[in-house]
């Protein structure tokens, strides 16, 4: 069963694309420090900050 075509305006086109787009470099540049921020928050025992940032802190 195909699905029925809708008919978009050029302007409703442009709107969803930009969205799209924007939605790409927002994910593209927030995934890594997402993940980096859950992993030093949830993780036991806390990581000291200074430990995370500089390898020679010890």
């Amino acid at each position: 069963m195909a699905l029925p075509a809708i008919q978009f305006s050029e302007e409703t086109k442009e709107r969803i694309s930009k969205i799209i787009d924007i939605t790409k470099e927002v994910v593209h540049y927030g995934y890594l420090p997402l993940i980096l921020y859950l992993g030093y928050t949830r993780s036991e025992p806390k990581p000291n900050l200074i430990n995370l940032i500089s390898p020679f802190a010890n």
